[in-house]
């Protein structure tokens, strides 16, 4: 197959949102990477996180296995240091294969729920 995607990836809007009047996983408030890795090589992921006020976090690293898709939720990320509900923040991946990288976040601070989802920008 033919390599899908880029190695380096931006994702300039970024906010977990700090509560959520759902109940269970489904439907708390979270800020996730969907990352597709398209090839036949295991992907390796350095994730940085940016912000306005003070120094960058990371870098977060996971592995996307080949031919397979990863949903990461920024809520999850604790190493090296858990990402701040309720901050403003911009994320950027490097990958060692080419990846494809969607952004979505869900707000579940009031009934209506809302869903933001797009493709992030991605560069090489």
């Amino acid at each position: 197959m033919h390599p899908i995607g880029k190695t380096h990836w931006a994702i300039p809007e970024g906010y977990i949102p700090p509560g959520s009047t759902g109940e269970g996983r489904a439907l708390a408030s979270h800020e996730a990477a969907c990352i597709l890795n398209a090839n036949e090589r295991d992907a390796h992921v350095e994730i940085m996180v940016l912000f306005s006020n003070r120094d960058p976090a990371g870098p977060y690293r996971v592995t996307v296995p080949a031919m397979r898709t990863l949903h990461l939720r920024f809520n999850d990320l604790s190493d090296p240091e858990p990402v701040p509900a309720g901050t403003d923040y911009a994320s950027v991946f490097e990958s060692d294969v080419p990846i494809v990288v969607q952004h979505t976040r869900l707000d579940s601070r009031q009934d209506a729920l809302a869903l933001l989802s797009t493709i992030a920008y991605g560069a090489d």
